[in-house]
């Protein structure tokens, strides 16, 4: 495996790439993009040439049992590369981008000190925010305010919560939709615990003591919504459906958060016999496909990615030396 490069090299910026002589600067490589897009892929080929240790940025690869529908990397890879935030939970335990950020940052200064390279892969857009950001802490989650919010959502609907957090904290609700339901009640919860809009409370974030260095895979729209389709199929054939089957056997509700993830939803409800096979599968490649879309418009409102076009599978190696080269890396062979 090949070091950082301890001579003369330039470093990106969001202004663009400066001369930097020193090694010392703490650093982190970021790797974006929507699902099925090829970052695991692309980190491998990193990992191949350089000390590197992963820091998933995924929500639901941090929980044991769901391998297949998160497209988790294999055990056998994860014993090559040390991975950090895959399989720590089970289903059932609540985990939000707050601790992932806190706990992040406590992994990246482990992996500084083990003189190893950080590389955050991942498309969960929130969990990155929150690592390379910061994170604020907000008041503790108080289970009578949200057992009501939770009430008021079963029977009034999201749209209705929604409009309640427009009228206290506009800032916030521009960023949601209904689906965010989740993010809806926290925010309702914040704001009736401390009468402070979770908005103004998110400005007191704690600094990182890191540069993040952000790169993201881009496709065509049709080609990678091809590969999506194509990942949906490799998952059925794979065992997804039986996947699922040993969450329900294990007594993991679908109500639970970590099983509102796509794919999932959509098996649970052709077990439960609510839809046939066929339909399940074209779902999941529908919201697959908006997920991914979704994912694309909050990377792409952050201007210090820099984007990396790919046109085939057999690219992805290539841009792996391109962004190396970018970070001011020792160039990897081809």
């Amino acid at each position: 495996m090949r070091k950082l490069s301890n001579t003369h090299r330039t470093r990106p910026t969001a202004e663009g790439v400066v001369s930097d002589n020193s090694n010392t600067e703490r650093r982190v490589l970021v790797l974006v993009g929507p699902t099925a897009s090829g970052k695991t892929a692309v980190s491998f080929f990193i990992a191949q040439h350089l000390k590197i240790e992963i820091i998933s940025a995924d929500s639901r690869q941090i929980y044991r049992y769901m391998d297949i529908g998160t497209a988790k990397p294999s055990g056998e890879d994860r014993q090559h590369i040390p991975h950090h935030f895959i399989d720590i939970l089970t289903p059932d335990t609540e985990f939000n981008a707050g601790e992932y950020g806190k706990e992040g940052r406590r992994i990246v200064d482990e992996i500084f000190q083990r003189k190893r390279m950080p590389l955050v892969v991942g498309g969960s857009g929130l969990y990155i925010q929150s690592l390379v950001d910061g994170f604020f802490e907000g008041p503790s989650a108080d289970k009578t305010i949200r057992k009501k919010l939770n009430e008021r959502l079963a029977t009034e609907g999201a749209d209705k919560l929604l409009e309640q957090l427009r009228s206290v904290d506009p800032v916030a609700a521009s960023k949601m939709i209904s689906s965010n339901t989740r993010r809806i009640i926290r925010a309702l919860e914040v704001y009736a615990l401390s009468g402070v809009p979770i908005s103004q409370l998110q400005q007191n974030r704690r600094e990182s003591n890191f540069t993040p260095i952000i790169v993201g895979l881009q496709w065509d729209r049709k080609m990678l919504y091809e590969r999506i389709n194509r990942r949906v199929e490799w998952m059925l054939k794979q065992g997804f459906v039986e996947e699922v089957r040993k969450l329900q056997s294990l007594g993991y509700s679908r109500d639970l958060n970590a099983m509102q993830t796509v794919g999932y939803k959509e098996v649970y409800d052709f077990l439960e016999g609510k839809t046939d096979y066929d339909r399940m599968v074209e779902l999941m490649k529908q919201n697959s496909r908006r997920f991914a879309k979704r994912q694309l418009t909050w990377f792409r409102r952050d201007k210090r990615i820099k984007w990396y076009d790919v046109q085939n599978e057999e690219e992805l190696k290539t841009i792996a030396v391109k962004i190396c080269d970018y970070f001011g890396l020792t160039k990897i062979p081809l």
